[in-house]
């Protein structure tokens, strides 16, 4: 199972994220979004941000962690490279506690592909066959 899959869009990027696990799902779709804007095999782990999330639902919560992660990259001008995502699920909420390394952005090392404006909610879904995927398009 590949972690991640780009799939063809006229105007944006529209991804596949697999995981053996909801975490691994959440993992595998934070580091397609950062591929899409940079080569995060160039990124070093200087630095580390934590992350804590609620959402009512799964789908909600995958949505807010990408657009906090995109939010985090522009205001601090920081990008990421590993993720650790740890989930739980309560009575009506899911929980998020995240620990993201990266480091400030170095244009030397640092070449930008996509200018990723936002995390969309059209074709946004996450389904569980023989493991989890989420399906993501990112305004660009």
């Amino acid at each position: 199972m590949e972690p991640y899959e780009y799939l063809e869009h006229t105007a944006d990027v529209k991804f596949r994220a697999h995981g053996a696990s909801p975490e691994e799902m959440f993992e595998n779709a934070a580091l397609a979004m950062l591929n899409a804007m940079v080569e995060t095999s160039s990124v070093r782990e200087r630095e580390t941000w934590k992350m804590d999330l609620a959402a009512e639902d799964l789908e909600q919560l995958l949505y807010n962690w990408l657009s906090e992660l995109l939010y985090l990259s522009e205001v601090e001008s920081v990008v990421f490279s590993s993720f650790r995502v740890d989930l739980s699920q309560g009575e009506g909420t899911w929980s998020l506690k995240a620990r993201i390394g990266g480091e400030k952005i170095d244009l030397a090392r640092h070449a930008f592909e996509n200018e990723v404006k936002a995390v969309t909610l059209h074709q946004f879904q996450i389904k569980r066959d023989e493991f989890w995927t989420a399906q993501v398009v990112l305004d660009v």
